[in-house]
């Protein structure tokens, strides 16, 4: 039987030092930092994270002579990535991580080792990404992510997309009664810091699921990491249209009204910030445990994600007295919730074809109820998925939600046959199909990739249907009345076979389908007249070339400004476009070696469709290209425009954005107040330092 880390035999019996289970340990769990925090894409779940992590501290404990300052038991997790998207700025006060435990047992130690008669406030564990607000004379200046607890990324233009946070408190004062502007006046001090939990709500979080599903890109496993995601992507609109919230839990600042955590709340409650009702101070362990208990159950009807309970003393002298270990406050513990696991049968493993012919194996599961759903099917991913876990049809397996949405299978049953091992299960497995389940074309496997996928692009039905629903999605076409289950409908009766036959479309033909009429005709048929004017890059991006997405599509669209042009282009002048690797270039002449594309693309041009630049309707594409290879910081605050105005203009002229100095900056733009920082760095290396005024006249110029 294989050892593993967490064996419960003793060390010496598993032939594993304790230097070598310790190194093992921290270089997994830093690993799984970097993917939770950065990539917003975790491989683990918490309960196994916060186990190793456990053992790791254990072994740390026993062994001091293997003592190290940056093993994961010393360091907050990092949400900093290795791109500089975002300034950098240093937290007043650290940020630290808390000490946690699964354990009810646990928690009521804690509470009895405190001080006797010490209060405790009781508060929901929001399941988000921390954040830091900064304010100043009551306006929000600041607004930084935990990062590693000492600095963080500050993504204020973001924030702001948060309708819940004040940007002014001093705004809110016009607004409020006579008795809140007395409390906001009066008590607000010049310099204030609040931080809580940036949130996805559920139901925004199904509904952003369901758009990557139908897109095809890789789905969010549960709303902090589409959370962390949103948080961190660099177009405000898109964070604002994902609709974020947020509850704030802690206050910060010299001279602060309040001696106690919970006045601190209610007051910043009343100075209009989002603070949750879920509080309670309690006297003693027994009123904390039922408070536990409570939320165990009734959180699952909350609008957010939870997966714990905090607890703080509540007094602030006794805080600062308790004091703080390297990387958590003695003064509180988080108690999390065990994900909600269920052990059921796996009746039937099914495939499902998606819109670029990605074949996706399915779990179709003997009902089981988990947090409250009824679930009764599973991703399961890949072949390769399969095969590590070791199941096949008619095995009993584990079926975890917990914080998750999305369903999935996190092991199976052993037996007495099998060994432990899963070896009959793995054997069981009659293999992945090798042709297509809808058409029946043999399947194929690109190297280096775990998805198996049919290539028959042009008469695959689901690929069909995919590509006519990405072709009038918002952010190509935009073409309204044509959802997928009207494309379903037509598509069945004849009506469309390819993208080209939606400009062939007749009024009568579709006022004579159930559920349509002569109005839903006619509005279907406007769209589509009105979609003949989408820009050229979006055209390119509808035509749904595999793996050519929007920010690709419009790189390309600016170096190839026709569909003639890029019709010709070889794989080597494609790949001399940032973020056209080979395999996309080769997509792309694989795409136009077609005949069958080639045809749509004639009639998609005989319709009217825009296939080249146009001046009047696509002014980014056809302005020239003076920042072309060019690598721009920007840094400080502007008149003439805004900072994501700027970096707009500097990818529309062809240059590139980024967030730190290094050799390869070509310039900064730099407006009022520029970084000191940045400053010094561009001295260091000899970066030209251009004014708004500068930039301006070179790219009108």
């Amino acid at each position: 039987m294989p050892v593993t880390l967490f064996d419960s035999l003793p060390i010496e019996q598993t032939g594993v030092t304790a230097e070598q289970e310790i190194k093992a340990l921290r270089e997994e769990l830093a690993e799984q930092n970097y993917k939770y925090y950065v990539l917003s894409a975790p491989t683990m779940s918490d309960r196994e994270f916060d186990e190793k992590m456990h053992r790791l501290q254990e072994l740390e404990a026993k062994h001091p002579e293997l003592y190290d300052a940056n093993s994961p038991t010393q360091r907050v997790g990092s949400d900093i990535g290795k791109i500089d998207s975002f300034p950098r700025i240093r937290h007043r006060y650290p940020m630290l991580s808390l000490a946690n435990t699964y354990s009810r047992e646990e928690v009521e130690d804690w509470v009895r080792k405190l001080p006797q008669g010490v209060e405790i406030v009781a508060e929901l564990k929001y399941d988000g990404l921390s954040i830091s607000l900064w304010y100043e004379k009551g306006k929000l200046v600041h607004a930084v992510t935990r990062g590693d607890g000492t600095e963080g990324d500050d993504v204020l233009a973001n924030i702001k997309t948060i309708a819940e946070i004040p940007q002014s408190l001093v705004e809110r004062e016009k607004t409020v009664s006579l008795k809140e502007k007395s409390l906001i006046s009066s008590g607000i001090p010049d310099r204030l810091e609040l931080r809580g939990e940036v949130l996805l709500p559920w139901e925004r979080f199904e509904a952003l699921n369901k758009q990557r599903e139908e897109d095809e890109e890789p789905l969010f496993a549960n709303p902090r990491n589409a959370a962390s995601g949103t948080l961190k992507l660099q177009d405000s609109k898109e964070v604002a249209r994902r609709g974020l919230t947020c509850y704030l839990y802690y206050m910060l600042g010299e001279q602060l009204p309040g001696k106690t955590h919970y006045e601190r709340l209610e007051l910043a409650r009343q100075w209009g910030f989002p603070v949750s009702e879920a509080i309670k101070v309690c006297k003693d362990v027994d009123e904390v445990m039922a408070f536990i208990a409570y939320w165990d159950t009734e959180r699952k009807n909350l609008p957010v994600a939870t997966d714990g309970i905090v607890l703080k003393v509540n007094n602030l002298a006794e805080q600062e007295e308790l004091g703080y270990t390297a990387k958590s406050p003695r003064w509180a513990i988080a108690y999390k919730f065990a994900a909600e696991r269920q052990l059921t049968l796996l009746k039937q493993i099914t495939y499902q074809v998606g819109r670029t012919g990605v074949v996706t194996p399915v779990a179709n599961l003997e009902p089981v109820q988990l947090s409250g759903t009824m679930v009764q099917r599973a991703t399961l991913h890949n072949e390769d998925f399969i095969r590590q876990l070791g199941i096949a049809e008619g095995d009993r397996v584990y079926v975890e939600k917990g914080g998750e949405i999305i369903p999935k299978i996190v092991g199976k049953e052993e037996t007495d046959d099998s060994g432990g091992s899963g070896s009959s299960s793995s054997s069981g497995f009659s293999g992945f199909p090798r042709t297509c389940p809808e058409c029946g074309t043999e399947l194929v496997r690109v190297e280096g990739e775990a998805a198996w996928r049919c290539p028959n692009e042009v008469s695959c039905p689901p690929q069909l249907k995919g590509k006519l629903e990405h072709f009038v999605s918002r952010k190509a076409m935009n073409i309204e009345g044509l959802g997928s289950e009207t494309i379903a409908l037509l598509y069945d009766k004849g009506l469309l076979h390819s993208i080209a036959d939606i400009y062939d479309l007749r009024q009568e033909d579709l006022a004579a389908q159930e559920r349509l009429g002569e109005k839903s005709a006619q509005n279907i048929l406007a769209s589509v007249e009105q979609s003949k004017q989408v820009p050229w890059a979006r055209v390119l991006f509808a035509l749904g070339i595999r793996m050519v997405g929007e920010t690709t599509a419009k790189k390309i669209a600016k170096r190839f400004k026709s569909i003639d042009a890029l019709q010709w282009a070889s794989k080597e002048e494609l790949m001399a476009i940032e973020d056209v690797g080979e395999q996309i270039a080769e997509n792309i002449v694989g795409y136009f070696a077609d005949i069958r594309n080639l045809e749509i693309i004639t009639r998609l041009q005989a319709a009217g469709v825009q296939m080249a630049v146009n001046e009047s309707t696509d002014e980014r594409l056809a302005v020239p290209q003076v920042l072309e290879g060019k690598t721009i910081v920007i840094s400080g605050t502007f008149s003439e425009h805004s900072r994501e105005e700027y970096k707009q203009m500097i990818e529309d002229y062809g240059g590139k954005n980024s967030g730190s100095v290094s050799k390869k900056t070509d310039f900064i733009l730099a407006g009022e107040n520029m970084g000191p920082s940045k400053l010094e760095k561009a001295r260091e290396l000899g970066v030209r330092v251009v004014s708004e005024a500068e930039f301006l006249e070179m790219i009108q110029g």
